[in-house]
Formats: structure tokens, sequence, C-alpha cells
């Protein structure tokens, strides 16, 4: 099984990338901007499994070629079973402080970095395949909401309908697309959004779910966004 991982330096990215790797006949492709961190995070899942089963790629999904990367991927797994766009970015701040700037950096990883990932990453899918988006309750219609975090529910908003749009261009391919809109989960963007705030669920135990979720949700979904919260926060 193929798998390829943004945002994988911390929190649930990279405890998903840790449990996948022990799925026997893993090859894994964990993507980002720290490369310190992801090698750290290959290296003490390659020793333990005694072979190469992560393999980290240093790489800025804003500003590096999408094209380029997925000629590395293509090099590197030559097809692609499972995609996770977990890979995300936060800012806090009140709607009188917010900038142009701003948004652009939200909207860019949130929303079109996936975009383009997986439009790049398309010809190495087959049949089966499975995309699965990161998003947030943040982002869900109805959902409660919080001061400060208006772009970043935007951005998730926007990834939901994305990921609904998706599943319906790849419908012929049979290639599923799904999101899982996150809840209070205790990472680094959780402290960043609510400070202090601890989370009934912790980042290992939610990459124990996105992990057989991106295995086996595809048989049950397509197209779907799923709430995966206990609280919001």
């Amino acid at each position: 099984m193929n798998i390829v991982i943004t945002g994988a330096s911390s929190g649930v990215g990279r405890e998903t990338a840790k449990i996948l790797s022990d799925i026997p006949g893993s090859r894994i492709i964990v993507i980002a901007r720290n490369l310190m961190k992801i090698q750290a995070l290959a290296g003490e899942c390659n020793i333990r499994k005694q072979e190469t089963v992560i393999q980290p790629v240093q790489f800025d999904l804003v500003k590096g070629d999408i094209d380029m990367l997925a000629l590395q991927i293509n090099r590197q797994l030559g097809k692609i079973d499972i995609l996770i766009n977990n890979a995300g970015f936060l800012v806090n701040k009140s709607l009188g402080q917010i900038t142009s700037t701003d948004i652009d950096d939200i909207f860019n990883v949130n929303v079109k970095a996936p975009l383009l990932l997986t439009q790049a990453l398309i010809p190495l899918m087959k049949q089966g395949s499975h995309v699965v988006n990161i998003g947030s309750m943040g982002g869900v219609q109805g959902s409660v909401k919080f001061p400060g975090l208006s772009v970043y529910s935007a951005s998730k908003g926007a990834l939901s309908i994305l990921t609904e749009c998706l599943a319906a261009e790849l419908a012929e391919r049979k290639i599923s697309v799904n999101c899982l809109a996150f809840g209070s989960v205790q990472t680094e963007m959780l402290d960043k959004a609510f400070p202090g705030y601890k989370a009934p669920v912790t980042a290992a135990g939610m990459a124990g779910f996105v992990a057989d979720f991106a295995m086996n949700g595809h048989k049950f979904f397509n197209g779907k966004v799923l709430p995966v919260s206990l609280s919001t926060p």
C-alpha cells in the first residue's frame, strides 16, 4: 500500500504515519517543510521495521513546484493508494486585525494546496484509491463558531465543498474523496486556536481513526464530510 501524507512533521499527520508504517507492505512518503522532524520520524519507524518504510520529503506546498513533487513521488512510489491532505495553517485574529496576507496564507495551504496536489497525483492513482482531506468542525455549516477563527473556518468550509466536487469529478475513475472534520484534538494548532484548552482526544488517538478510515472508509463513503468530534472545542 503506497501512501502520501502532508503536514507529517507533528500532530495527527505524524502519528498517522507511524500507525500506517506498521501495516505490512506499506510504503509512505511524508511531506513537510521541517526536514529534521520528518527525518526523525522516518528514522524511528524504519529502524523499528528494519526496512525503509517511510521516506521524508521536504517541501513547501505553497512555494514549491507541485509538478516536480509529483515527479519525485512517481519515482519513489510509482503509484498511490492513499493521499492524506493533512497540512493546515491557522491564524487566530479578530475581524479588525485580519490582513489580505493572512487570507492568502490560510487559503493557499488549506484549499489551494490540497487541490493542486490531488490534481498532480491523479495520474498515479488507480481504481480504489482514496483521497482523505483533513477538515475542521469550524468548516461545517451549523456548527459552533469562534471569534478569531473566521478565515480558518471559511477555508475549511471551502475544503469541505472541494471534497464533494473532487469526488464527483473522480467518480468515473472510481477514486474516492472524503473529508474528516475534526473537533478538538490536542495539537500545536489547537494550542494556537485555544491557548490553555485541554482537548478530550490526543493526536495519537485521532490518528488511529484516520489511519483506519484512510484504508477502509472509501468502501462505505465517497464525497462525504464526516464530523469526527467529541467537543468543539
